[in-house]
């Protein structure tokens, strides 16, 4: 039995566990690769919806949801895992952090099973869509903006550079798929 057959009572495999692992470390990294905004007050641009993009468009959904959730439950614990520390989850910009979780479970059910490269680029760029218009809805509501105020600096100040990274990020999952195919 090699070890890719070996699985656990969770069902998954020792290759798809550190994975998934490796993953969440990666999401760790990609929040202090950042850009502040020139917006007072404002959250930066991160690799972030890069990585959570990539991540959702390579696992499955079960597997993407966890290592996902294993980010945030490190960042919840006090790990400094989110750019703004712990805070993050709770201020006016944690809406676009706990998005995150839900675009582990859309995109995966979008994007179909088998690598489509206009398929994948349409799941990316709703993900980042997603992503912006809960983390500017969060943001209103929390900050008591106009929806002027919220669409301007929740929105619009990131969705081009996310449009950016969707359409990278669906555009390099067959070399990840290779390089994780060939780790065995």
């Amino acid at each position: 039995m090699n070890q890719e057959t070996k699985t656990n009572k969770t069902g998954f495999t020792t290759k798809s566990i550190t994975m998934m692992a490796l993953f969440a470390a990666i999401l760790c990294i990609s929040a202090y690769i950042s850009i502040p905004l020139p917006i007072p007050g404002s959250p930066h641009i991160t690799l972030l919806n890069f990585v959570i993009i990539v991540i959702a468009l390579l696992f499955p959904l079960s597997q993407s949801f966890i290592t996902i959730l294993v980010w945030m439950a490190l960042g919840a614990i006090g790990l400094p895992v989110f750019i703004g520390g712990i805070g993050y989850l709770t201020n006016i910009f944690g809406g676009y952090t706990f998005s995150f979780l839900v675009i582990a479970i859309v995109l995966p059910l979008i994007r179909g099973k088998k690598y489509n490269r206009i398929l994948y680029t349409i799941a990316a760029i709703v993900g980042v869509v997603l992503i912006d218009i809960i983390g500017m809805l969060f943001w209103k509501v929390n900050a008591g903006l106009s929806w002027k105020v919220a669409f301007l600096s929740g929105f619009v100040a990131f969705i081009p550079l996310d449009l950016v990274k969707a359409v990278i990020a669906a555009q390099i999952i067959p070399a990840f798929r290779k390089v994780m195919q060939s780790a065995e």
